[in-house]
């Protein structure tokens, strides 16, 4: 199955985190075919936007697939997947065409972080939204960066400390959700904001996103930067590897 799937509506291309098994949570595989579905359809001319959403009803993205995280060993190892999780951000960020996110479902983690790095981002009442990286044991940094693109130190600080997960309600009235609708209406909205943002002068929008990008591309490398750092002290604490073998034996346990 391929972990991500493209197809194209009317110039729109929808792109499909394509794991709902996993809850289409990040591996390096899905990391490498989203990089590359983002850059081909922000290279095709017969593109005016895309639309980023998950497959199932479940999940957006829960984040990080715990099985290739718990399995991380040595500086090199948390360098190479940091670096594929920014190439991952990165990708989004750098598309020049209006960019919306479908959260179909959970956007945690990783999952926020590719909704946060969108101009769009639509989703439900019921839905989760977060931040849980410090449960799993890791330093929440490159999320803290995102967060704070939106809210104020203390939202952040109540978010990326605890962990906790919030309502799309309450993600929409800090402004992380940009348009809150019922749960079957999700898709739809995302895909005719997408044709409205796309009916905008293209030149006139790829130079503003390329404005915005320019203004923030400091702080997002280096929060890149620390985050490198930070988890290569996290996992020399033996902290993730613990929380996670905790979650993957709860897990297998419930099947």
């Amino acid at each position: 199955m391929t972990e991500v799937h493209v197809d194209d509506r009317g110039g729109v291309r929808v792109v499909r985190l394509n794991r709902p098994r996993a809850l289409n949570a990040v591996d390096r595989v899905l990391r490498l075919a989203f990089v590359a579905a983002m850059r081909a359809a922000d290279a095709d001319r017969t593109v005016a936007a895309v639309v980023v959403t998950g497959t199932g009803e479940r999940a957006f993205c829960a984040g990080q697939d715990i099985d290739e995280a718990a399995g991380i060993a040595g500086d090199a190892a948390v360098e190479d997947w940091l670096t594929g999780m920014r190439d991952l951000y990165q990708s989004v960020r750098d598309v020049g065409k209006p960019t919306v996110v479908a959260c179909n479902g959970l956007a945690a983690g990783a999952g926020m972080q590719i909704a946060l790095a969108a101009d769009v981002r639509v989703g439900f009442p019921e839905m989760r939204f977060g931040q849980p990286e410090v449960k799993a044991g890791l330093a929440s940094i490159v999320g803290t960066w995102f967060l704070a693109q939106y809210v104020g130190a203390g939202v952040n600080a109540e978010l990326s400390l605890s962990g906790e997960l919030i309502s799309g309600e309450r993600a929409h009235a800090l402004g992380l959700l940009t348009r809150l609708v019922p749960r079957a209406e999700v898709l739809e909205t995302a895909l005719a904001e997408a044709r409205r943002l796309a009916a905008m002068p293209p030149t006139a929008y790829r130079l503003t996103k390329q404005r915005l990008r320019e203004m923030t591309q400091p702080g997002f490398d280096a929060a890149y930067r620390a985050g490198v750092a930070a988890q290569r002290r996290a996992y020399a604490a033996g902290e993730p590897q613990r929380a996670m073998a905790a979650f993957l034996a709860r897990r297998a346990g419930a099947r």
